[in-house]
């Protein structure tokens, strides 16, 4: 493919143009010291060609005209070496130098000329990696047949096959044929590249150094590697990563050096270092939901050698105040499987709902082969609440319940994509130490993409419902509510409900809410966002939804996203108008 090349007329007003650039950079050169003295110019649409030729020359300044000179075959050579790289092996590099200003300046003006392809691309795989299905599948598609040969494609394809036969654990792998064979003439290229794994390493024993304050049979519950499993560094990786995310260990070091490995076998060895058993935290945040808040915890990180834990919570705002305590037991293995005891006492008094409750309850927590979390729980909730500053009542329930959850994202902070997925499913009968008949279900979807960079698609969609015979003795706790910062923006916190025949809010059957927001990268950790609400708390699965619009901006912090929204409520009759929202928190 040959470029397509200007004609005289054209290049005269270029060199006019060079010329009066040349003559303002003189003139420039009275008030600074210094400036660059080579200029490049590839004709024709050859953006990458042109940021290749300048990055090769890089800066060149305060030289003479004398030795000006006698640098442009040097140049000239490093523009053909940067085309070179690129798959241009022929072009045409004219040099033109400007004098009559008080800084010399030379203009190297190139045509790329014709591209060099790749003609054949020949990559084989000998020994035991040649059947391994997780080897080939991961290599890079370029370079491939028909490209404009990009030798940054081939130095990257070559390194792929080094980096996965080190991965895997093929340590005595290398390349028995390695050849780049270019024919600027005919314009063609040809890549043959031969590699011979060896025999693939395995991995032995797993041995622990430290961590006397645990049972030895706990730290075996975190290790998942079987003594004679294929080398695998991710598997070296996730041994770290959960024993460093359990909460036991200050420090964590898993080696597996291939240099310890006798007749291909490499043990594993492990150092930890057990962390202060015991924490205090406390802090202030905010939120227009529930407006400023103070929060403490106190955690006992580990209390005996089967790294039994508890803990216990507080927190304080104008509408809401709670405190909580838990104990967990960890099972096998311990990173997603556990019991947790729990007790709590929640005093509320948003809208025209008062309420605290009392609960107890447990839960089982297990990762399914499919990746899904299962939890079972049983727990028993005592309420005492007014609707509206009517007569106090009171409900007593014993929920047994199941949920399924999961979540997959790219970082636990800030991920570029993912999804969550939630449902939850829990009930009481009169009959079983309860004052009224409840099936309550929850279920919630997130997903997340981003696109061009920049470009960010978050979408949220909630419903809920309560079966029951008699909605009047189902507490507020199992009613829906709709509204704020996690719900439809636009709208107050929880306003969103049915109301009766006084006006009186008193949560819904059912709760309906979806979300899309677009975020538009504008900086490092800054972005903006549009967002579009819709939904509701109601009573008729064909009752009318809110809706809310508007935008925001959000800051990555280092413990998350923090937002900041100003939005519209479209609907008045449901108490929409201009709202500020302000919250943190992860996306999924």
């Amino acid at each position: 493919m040959f470029s397509r090349q200007p004609g005289a007329a054209q290049r005269s007003l270029r060199r006019f143009a060079v010329r009066c650039l040349a003559g303002l950079a003189g003139a420039l050169l009275a008030a600074i010291a210094s400036a660059q003295q080579v200029l490049v110019e590839v004709q024709g649409d050859y953006g990458n060609l042109q940021d290749n030729a300048e990055a090769f020359i890089g800066d060149v300044e305060g030289r003479s005209e004398q030795r000006l000179r006698r640098y442009i075959p040097t140049a000239v050579g490093q523009v053909e070496q940067a085309l070179k790289a690129l798959g241009y092996y022929q072009p045409t590099i004219e040099s033109q130098m400007f004098e009559d200003t008080e800084l010399p300046t030379v203009l190297l003006t190139v045509i790329p000329g014709e591209p060099v392809r790749v003609r054949t691309v020949n990559v084989t795989i000998r020994g035991a990696a040649q059947d391994d299905p997780f080897f080939l599948p991961v290599l890079p598609e370029k370079p491939a047949v028909g490209d404009v040969l990009n030798h940054g494609h081939y130095d990257a394809l070559r390194q792929t096959i080094r980096n996965r036969s080190l991965i895997l654990g093929y340590f005595d792998g290398e390349f028995t044929k390695r050849t780049l064979l270019v024919d600027p003439e005919n314009h063609t290229a040809d890549i043959e590249l031969e590699f011979v794994s060896g025999e693939r390493f395995r991995l032995g024993e797993v041995t622990f150094d430290g961590g006397d304050e645990f049972d030895r049979s706990l730290l075996d519950r975190f290790v998942e590697i079987e003594s004679g499993d294929y080398y695998h560094a991710d598997k070296i990786a996730e041994l770290s990563g959960d024993l460093s995310n359990s909460g036991y260990f200050a420090e964590v070091l898993v080696d597996a050096p291939q240099e310890d490995a006798v007749d291909r076998v490499i043990p594993v060895s492990v150092r930890v270092r057990a962390r202060d058993p015991r924490s205090v935290s406390a802090g202030v945040g905010y939120s227009t939901d529930v407006g400023p808040r103070l929060r403490g915890t106190w955690r006992e990180h580990w209390i005996n050698e089967q790294g039994h834990r508890r803990g216990a919570e507080t927190e304080l705002a104008k509408p809401r105040q709670s405190i909580s305590g838990w104990y967990e037991i960890p099972l096998d293995p311990p990173m997603t499987d556990l019991w947790r005891f729990s007790s709590g006492y929640l005093r509320e008094d948003i809208e025209d709902v008062e309420s605290e409750r009392l609960t107890f309850g447990q839960q089982w927590q297990h990762e399914k082969d499919n990746g899904w979390l299962q939890i079972l729980s049983l727990r028993w909730e005592g309420e005492r609440y007014s609707i509206g500053g009517e007569e106090t009542n009171r409900s007593y329930l014993l929920l047994p319940g199941i949920g399924y959850s999961k979540l997959r994202a790219d970082s636990p902070l800030d991920p570029s994509r993912g999804y969550r997925v939630q449902f939850d499913l829990t009930g009481a009968h009169r009959e079983v130490f309860s004052t009224a008949d409840v099936l309550h279900l929850n279920v919630l979807v997130k997903g997340l993409i981003t696109f061009a960079d920049k470009h960010r698609l978050l979408t949220r969609f909630q419903f809920g419902g309560v079966a029951t015979n008699d909605f009047d003795e189902v507490p507020p706790s199992l009613r829906f509510f709709a509204g704020g910062d996690q719900s439809v923006r636009g709208y107050g916190y929880e306003t969103l409900s049915p109301e009766d025949r006084e006006g009186v809010s008193v949560g819904g059957r059912y709760l309906m809410a979806g979300s899309v927001e677009y975020q538009y990268t504008i900086a490092d950790r800054w972005r903006l966002a549009a967002f579009f609400d819709r939904g509701n708390a109601i009573d008729d699965l064909f009752d009318p939804l809110a809706t809310g619009v508007g935008a925001g901006i959000r800051w990555i912090s280092p413990v998350g996203p923090l937002r900041l929204d100003i939005a519209k409520g479209l609907d008045p009759e449901f108490g929409g108008d201009w709202r500020l929202h302000f919250s943190m928190g992860p996306e999924l």
